[in-house]
């Protein structure tokens, strides 16, 4: 174990590839948990990714343009969500998963039906995985309140917000009157 100048342990993380020592006041073993679970919130973000893009390309019916649109407003800010997340868990020190194979052990979202269901049931189905997500991201506060992570904490917060609206969009499109 590396010490620094003010004589704290300082550990190498695993997966960092360089050798370099990580001292960002946050432990070895949180930060690999943190890790961990930034990794399944990459992969359920990812994979509600693919499936809001797929219904983008799939939706049918009266509500085509309304929701063809909004659905395109939504894979965008998925999409756009992931580089965060990834970054977040480089900065830990550790390697972001990025395959498919990855992101299908680690989600707890499943995949996008086979064949594309009726409008209603992709709303249905977006807003269940909206709620997945907030679930996924809330877990993981306790970790990262208990490391003292902030940026995690932030990052965390910032999702939380635009899965709860979503799926709060989403489910009033679902309100029969």
């Amino acid at each position: 174990m590396a010490k620094n100048k003010s004589s704290r342990s300082v550990v190498v993380a695993s997966g960092t590839g360089t050798g370099v020592a990580i001292d960002i006041g946050i432990s070895q073993d949180h930060r690999s948990a943190i890790a961990g679970g930034l990794s399944r919130l990459l992969a359920d973000t990812y994979t509600l990714y693919l499936t809001t893009h797929n219904f983008h390309w799939n939706v049918t019916g009266p509500m085509f343009n309304t929701l063809h649109t909004m659905f395109m407003a939504q894979y965008t800010e998925l999409w756009t969500a992931v580089d965060p997340i990834a970054e977040r868990i480089r900065a830990l020190g550790h390697p972001a998963p990025g395959s498919y194979a990855q992101f299908g052990a680690l989600t707890s979202l499943p995949d996008a039906p086979a064949e594309p269901p009726k409008a209603f049931k992709m709303v249905k189905i977006l807003v269940e995985g909206h709620e997945a997500v907030a679930r996924t991201a809330r877990g993981l506060f306790p970790l990262a309140d208990e490391a003292n992570d902030q940026p995690t904490a932030d990052l965390l917060t910032q999702r939380l917000d635009i899965h709860e609206k979503t799926a709060w969009m989403l489910r009033s499109l679902l309100d029969e009157q």
